[in-house]
């Protein structure tokens, strides 16, 4: 049988198990907590975790109580003198109520919400919990994994190809110094000496002796080398490989941004909000999640996440500069039949007369038949937002767009105007399952 035993340190000194429980019971309440506090607080604050409130009901323990429609029943009824049937009775004021219970009493004493700590990995779990790529691996290539050998030490078996010699003849001289094995040289002196006194034609006693005790001495030499091998398969080493799983399908995600003239600090504050809660969400959730950053004016140039996030340059706009930069980079190193390809762009809807038609060539004619889905975030201002009343209506980007949306089923698109928005639309962009329902 086989026991696991977990000594992951349990968070502030609780017990680990009690709390998962308790998690459990109160998920929906820490869900909504979850939510509420990153529609009120900065994007970047998320990943400090945070405390929430749940109700005192939710946490009240199950009891027995008798039944109210069953059993005998027993009642004191008091007299009244006062009313009659028909009278208005007024309401008591507050405090002056009979009756018992945990929420009002005479001296305004109540019971507060239950107030814990949840850890960053904890509030990350609950936060990112229905959240994914949607079809992260590409139908044609699921579960289709090679494996690489890779060296993992020393072994004791193994193929004779596999024969770390070095190793075995380092052992082999070590165990035979320490047997004190016989060497060459010290046989081949021992029987030259034992052929010269042989060969003495009339030796003395000294001779004779010297002969009898080398004659013995060889004699155990040539035993004690017979008894210690010069090589022993207990010297033997082998060097170890083990297959090292290494998945053929990975996946890209490529942050398109606009930081031309026309999306102001406003603009470019939301645009930011969304990549950094974008680029929070794939590092934690996927190991193999490539991320290319991708910056635009009227040209655009890949970047580093440092550039990406807090350079300052600016000028036009022409967002068809991005997409052939991205098709550009997908060219070069994401080829489609290896890479699983998502996109998400983000932009204030401004772009230079008739560009909006070529970006619309760009993605029907081949992007999005490279994408697994394409993301469309338009950061609109607030006030622009209180008169858009439909889809249909927007800026020339946004009009281009939808022509794509009602072609490709991966394609989506949604606006943004406020720091609240952000969190429902991410959600609605990437919710669990949202490409099975695309194509059923």
């Amino acid at each position: 049988m086989t026991n696991f035993v977990d000594r992951r340190l349990n968070p502030k000194d609780k017990n680990l198990g009690n709390r998962r429980r308790f998690l459990r019971r109160v998920r929906s309440h820490v869900k909504k907590a979850v939510d509420r506090s990153v529609r009120d607080s900065a994007i970047a604050d998320v990943e400090t975790g945070g405390e929430v409130s749940v109700p005192p009901d939710s946490i009240r323990e199950p009891t027995f109580h008798h039944a109210r429609n069953a059993g005998t029943q027993r009642h004191i009824l008091p007299g009244n003198r006062d009313y009659r049937a028909g009278d208005t009775i007024d309401k008591p004021p507050a405090g002056a109520g009979g009756g018992g219970g945990r929420e009002g009493a005479e001296d305004g004493e109540g019971e507060d919400d239950f107030v814990f700590a949840l850890s960053r990995d904890e509030f990350l779990d609950v936060f990112f919990e229905d959240l994914e790529l949607p079809d992260l691996v590409k139908r044609t290539l699921r579960n289709t994994e090679t494996t690489t050998p890779r060296r993992a030490g020393i072994s004791v078996i193994g193929s004779p190809g596999n024969m770390d010699l070095q190793r075995t003849m380092r052992n082999a001289l070590g165990r035979r110094v320490a047997m004190r094995r016989p060497s060459d040289e010290r046989l081949d002196a021992l029987r030259a000496r034992v052929f010269e006194l042989e060969a003495m034609h009339e030796p003395g006693a000294e001779a004779r002796a010297e002969l009898a005790r080398l004659q013995a001495e060889l004699d155990e030499a040539t035993r004690r080398r017979k008894a210690v091998p010069y090589l022993d398969p207990l010297d033997v080493r082998y060097k170890n490989f083990e297959q090292v799983p290494e998945p053929n399908t990975n996946a890209v995600m490529f942050c398109l941004m606009d930081v031309s003239a026309s999306m102001r600090q406003r603009e470019k504050d939301l645009a930011k909000r969304f990549f950094i809660l974008l680029h929070m969400f794939l590092q934690r959730q996927y190991d193999r999640v490539e991320i290319v950053f991708i910056r635009h004016t009227h040209r655009a140039s890949e970047v580093d996440e440092e550039t990406f996030f807090h350079a300052r340059e600016t000028g036009g706009t022409v967002v068809s500069t991005a997409l052939a930069e991205m098709r550009r980079v997908i060219t070069e190193r994401f080829p489609a039949s290896e890479w699983n390809i998502y996109a998400a762009q983000a932009s204030d809807g401004d772009n230079y007369s008739g560009d909006s038609r070529t970006c619309v060539a760009m993605l029907d004619g081949e992007l999005m038949a490279l994408c697994q889905y394409f993301a469309y975030v338009e950061i609109l201002a607030e006030e622009e937002a209180q008169f858009i009343n439909s889809d249909k209506s927007g800026t020339e980007l946004w009009r281009a767009y939808r022509s794509v949306a009602a072609e490709w089923p991966n394609f989506a698109m949604k606006r943004i105007a406020r720091p609240g928005d952000i969190y429902p639309v991410f959600r609605e962009l990437f919710a669990r399952g949202k490409a099975e329902r695309a194509d059923g």
